[in-house]
């Protein structure tokens, strides 16, 4: 079975500049664990080209933050990154399931409506729909063909104001993730200690709360591709 990864396009914060975008070692542990059972995964983002890469996710260790681990040295694989289409243009039928991949980046980028289309769509389809970190922004204000909330009734988690505060993001990013999901989700919820692996899985929806749950993001996924 095939999953569309999507990554955000935006590299800098508007408030400082400072680089952000793609954190790597949540699609690569997303992209290991699929691959690993025999389904395909494609990368696309939200404008299309050459994804940006958050400086800070190739110096973070392996174990402590969902790190990069080997793929970053692997040309083949960092192709993937290179030249993404632009959500707009996938062919959203070819795919089982979802995925939104996290990094700060899309705090402002995944408000996109094609990406918003994309999302509903694979809802309203019953296939996978699956976040990590802060990849739920691109959950926020989804609606669907009834009408109704995404969100609406559904348990969910997101990187947390804890992790951002210990990350020492609290004052470039422009709004809480945390509060966004309590606000339209039916329970949010998060790990008893930050910055550690909590995936919540309601139905066909699969969150992660921070780059430590992106390979159990993709364990939940393959179980619902599986069944």
């Amino acid at each position: 079975m095939k999953i569309l990864a999507v990554s955000t396009s935006v590299h800098r914060y508007a408030t400082s500049g400072i680089r952000t975008g793609m954190w790597l070692g949540e699609f690569t542990h997303f992209y290991d664990v699929l691959t690993e059972a025999g389904h395909e995964v494609d990368l696309a983002s939200v404008a299309g080209g050459v994804v940006p890469i958050d400086p800070v996710s190739l110096k973070t260790p392996v174990i402590q933050m969902g790190g990069t681990n080997k793929r970053y040295e692997d040309p083949e694989f960092m192709s993937l990154l290179d030249d993404t289409p632009a959500i707009a243009n996938v062919d959203l039928d070819a795919y089982d399931g979802i995925f939104l991949n996290g990094g700060h980046g899309t705090m402002y980028d995944f408000d996109s409506a094609d990406l918003s289309r994309a999302v509903a769509h694979f809802a309203d389809a019953g296939k996978v729909v699956s976040a990590v970190c802060h990849g739920p922004c691109g959950l926020l204000g989804v609606t669907l063909a009834d009408g109704t909330s995404l969100l609406s009734g559904l348990k969910v988690t997101g990187y947390s104001w804890a992790e951002e505060k210990l990350a020492m993001r609290a004052d470039e990013v422009p709004f809480s993730l945390e509060d966004k999901l309590k606000a339209e989700a039916g329970e949010y919820s998060t790990a008893t200690v930050p910055m550690t692996k909590h995936v919540v899985v309601d139905g066909t929806l699969v969150t992660g709360q921070n780059p430590m749950s992106a390979s159990g993001v993709g364990e939940a996924v393959v179980e619902q591709l599986e069944r």
